[in-house]
């Protein structure tokens, strides 16, 4: 499996349907039609995948192993191998039989898929702006690029921590966050992990609208207050969820011992002291301690 979000294996016809044929309707997905013992098929692969990630998720690109997926094989008539077939709105549009110089398979690629922007100047500025926009896959591969040069940037560290977090992979997330080093980025370090802990938690409680359920019910219901907090952080619905914290710890300051207090805190440092919301709800807790 690759560890970049833009490539991936395919096993099995159902997943192919999701992964290439469904994905096709949103971005082109070049599937590479491989096997073990196909020396051409292993040196076509690094550079379908160097291609692939230069595009930053304009262009997917799915492998499907044929001895495991005949199923797959016998479906598109596959005959002889490396093949390889360009996917968009569902259908084949293009392809190649034989290994292929960079140039031709650029060729082919340039009528069906769009050109990424161009980068900043400074790529890590350009992985934060696209992570503010919640295009954590194209912030991913950006750092990826910036690590290979430093790999103990301690931003993008943390930067690439989150969005692997962002896409279910917490505990890759957490060993990112652990390799950051020095007090450089202590704030920011914290706030990652506290946002690590948000989504942790999510996973194991009721969804959010069972929990506005109980909600209407009873207003008062402390455990369903703080729970649905937990949910808003864990998909960065910030607003409602400091509001939430706010109005349990003025109803109830000494539920579990505190915590509403301790999570706006967390909250606060997953957010930075410039942010807007961490400036306005530092100084209603405050009206609400004293």
């Amino acid at each position: 499996m690759s560890d970049t979000p833009y490539i991936f294996d395919v096993s099995g016809a159902a997943n192919f349907e999701q992964l290439v044929i469904q994905n096709s309707f949103h971005k082109p997905v070049l599937v590479d039609f491989w096997a073990e013992w196909c020396a051409p098929c292993k040196a076509l692969m690094p550079l379908l995948a160097k291609i692939t990630e230069e595009f930053r998720g304009e262009l997917l690109l799915a492998k499907v192993d044929c001895d495991a997926e005949q199923d797959i094989v016998m479906r598109f008539g596959i005959r002889s191998l490396p093949t390889v077939v360009l996917f968009k709105d569902g259908q084949p549009v293009d392809g190649f039989a034989g290994a292929q110089p960079e140039s031709a398979i650029r060729e082919m690629l340039k009528p069906h898929v769009a050109e990424p922007a161009p980068l900043a100047a400074d790529p890590l500025e350009t992985a934060q702006a696209l992570f503010a926009e919640e295009r954590f896959g194209e912030a991913e591969a950006l750092l990826k690029q910036v690590l290979t040069e430093n790999n103990e940037n301690g931003a993008a560290l943390i930067l690439y921590a989150r969005c692997l977090a962002e896409r279910g992979e917490l505990g890759e997330a957490e060993a990112v966050l652990n390799a950051v080093k020095g007090d450089e980025h202590k704030q920011a370090l914290a706030g990652a992990k506290a946002q690590l802990t948000f989504l942790r938690q999510a996973s194991s409680l009721p969804d959010g609208a069972e929990l506005k359920s109980r909600l209407a019910q009873n207003p008062d219901d402390d455990e369903a207050s703080y729970q649905l907090a937990v949910q808003q952080l864990a998909r960065q619905q910030y607003e409602a969820a400091l509001d939430g914290l706010l109005k349990l710890f003025v109803r109830n300051r000494s539920f579990q011992e505190g915590l509403p207090h301790k999570t706006l805190l967390q909250v606060f440092d997953l957010l930075g002291n410039d942010h807007p919301l961490v400036t306005l709800y530092r100084r209603k807790l405050y009206q609400a301690i004293y």
